[in-house]
Order: structure tokens, then sequence, then C-alpha cells
């Protein structure tokens, strides 16, 4: 038998399985934090054939809850939007307990990255997994990660957007394996999915895709006119001494996270030949 679950998805009770939408249970892992929230969202989609997305952090009680409300169902997948730390290793453990294949994509580069993390079926832009809710079909969005997949379920129209839609922040883009051009680039690709509400991987569901995208876009390009107007009044400066004025908005203890989204900023401005650094100061090119 499997665990029930509450109705309320606004009920974010650590390790409890919660109905977020039909035949979709939310368990809140007990990870919270400045980078996590509340903590990670693992899904549970369908009630017989089941895929269990981004099954969190290898913390017991977490595994033995998840464990608990799949009960007897089949699980068709342990999938995951990406292999960072809070999503990815309890997928180790469950494959071991379950013996249900690892799905998802590999990173180009290691740095922030679950090394634990072994994709037996391998996961690309338009992989499709089956459960009884429907079907999941994989898109690319690389940006905040480089393996950085959402899941879509086209009938219900459902986009599970791991960390590269947050709603009420913007993601931390982490170079060299984070990308900001490709994180816009993917950005505008979700505009045209035509989602009906995005659950993702920290936060409550968001009920209006085209405006939470379209708010993620503008917030993203009002902060590189910051790092386009910092450079010209301070050039040549460094990545801290620009990050002070980028970021005055932000809390000091939060500056070295946010020093990460800087330089994929610079980084994306560097490619588009508009800055230039030179020995580590910036300038316009």
């Amino acid at each position: 038998m499997t665990k029930a679950a509450t109705t309320s998805s606004l009920d974010f009770t650590v390790g409890r399985p919660v109905l977020v939408a039909d035949k979709v249970r939310r368990i809140l892992a007990p990870n919270p934090g400045r980078m996590t929230g509340l903590g990670t969202n693992t899904y549970l989609i369908g009630t017989e054939r089941v895929v269990i997305l981004d099954p969190g952090p290898a913390i017991a009680s977490h595994i033995e809850a998840i464990l608990a409300a799949v009960g007897r169902s089949h699980i068709e997948a342990i999938a995951v939007t990406h292999t960072h730390s809070d999503h990815s290793p309890a997928a180790f453990a469950l494959n071991a307990r379950s013996g249900a294949r690892r799905c998802g994509a590999m990173p180009r580069h290691l740095d922030f990255h679950d090394a634990s993390f072994v994709a037996d079926l391998p996961a690309a832009d338009g992989t499709v997994l089956v459960t009884d809710a429907g079907e999941l079909r994989a898109i690319a969005t690389p940006g905040h990660a480089s393996n950085h997949l959402c899941w879509f379920e086209p009938l219900a129209r459902r986009l599970y957007s791991g960390d590269h839609v947050l709603g009420t922040v913007s993601p931390v883009i982490l170079p060299p394996d984070g990308d900001m051009g490709e994180y816009l680039d993917s950005l505008a690709r979700l505009q045209h999915v035509g989602a009906h509400s995005i659950l993702p991987g920290h936060g409550p569901v968001l009920p209006d895709p085209p405006a939470t995208l379209a708010a993620l876009i503008r917030h993203r390009l009002a902060r590189e006119a910051l790092v386009l107007a910092a450079v010209t009044a301070l050039a040549p400066a460094t990545l801290d001494q620009l990050l002070l004025r980028v970021y005055s908005d932000v809390e000091s203890a939060l500056h070295p996270v946010a020093r990460y989204s800087l330089e994929a900023h610079l980084l994306k401005l560097e490619r588009e030949r508009r800055v230039r650094s030179d020995g580590g100061r910036w300038q316009l090119a």
C-alpha cells in the first residue's frame, strides 16, 4: 500500500506526501537553507506506474518517506532535472533498494555536481518516460547547470522546472558548468512550451508560467544592464569591486553566491564582445 497524501498544495511538512496535482505528489526533503529554501521538492508522478523526479539529498528519513509513499507501485524511473547535490544523491540508495533505473543527463563539468549519480537510462532533449499520469517529456534547458532538463507532461501541460525556474528567486548560475547565455536561451524556449503550471524544484506550484518566465527574463536583463553600467563606471575593475556595485540591493551574506552569477554575466558579455578581461580586471571591449 502507498502512504496516503494530504491534499493541500501549501502543506510543506517535511516527509509528508502532498497531492499537488492529479496523480502527482510532492515530498519535501529535510534540507532547508539559503540555497534550497524550505528544502528540495521530490515529485512522485503517477500512482501505479511512478516516476520519482528529483529524489533529493541522501538523507535516510527522506529516502524512507519516498519508498513508503511509493509502496508496492512500479517505479518506472528515478529521474533528475540535474545532478546538483540537493537534487540527485538519493538516487543511489533508491536504485539499490528498488532496482529502478536512474534517468538523467551528465554534466560538462563536475564542479558542484553529485559524483555518485549514474544514468542507467541516459536522458536528452525529447526523452520520454511513461507513467499512469501520462507521458513525461524531457526538455533540454542548460544554464543553471549544463545537464539541466525540465520535464513536461504534454497532456496536463505541467512543467517540472527543477532549478531552472523557482518563481520567487532567480537561480544562481555557476560557471564553468552554468552558463548565463544558455540560461536565457532556455527561458525563451520554455515560453513556447505552453505550460499551464510550473512545479519547481523548491517552493510552491507556480500557476502563471507566462508571467513567471517573463519576469525572470526581465530580472536577468536588468541585472545585465547593471553589470554593464558598473563596468563603465569602475573600469578597469575586479570581480569583487563590481560585485559591490551590481549587487548593492542584496544582503552581503549572499554576495559569495551572487558572485557566481556576476561572473556568468561577465562571461556572457565577453563572448558577445561587449566587455573584456585583462588580468582579471574587467572593462568595456
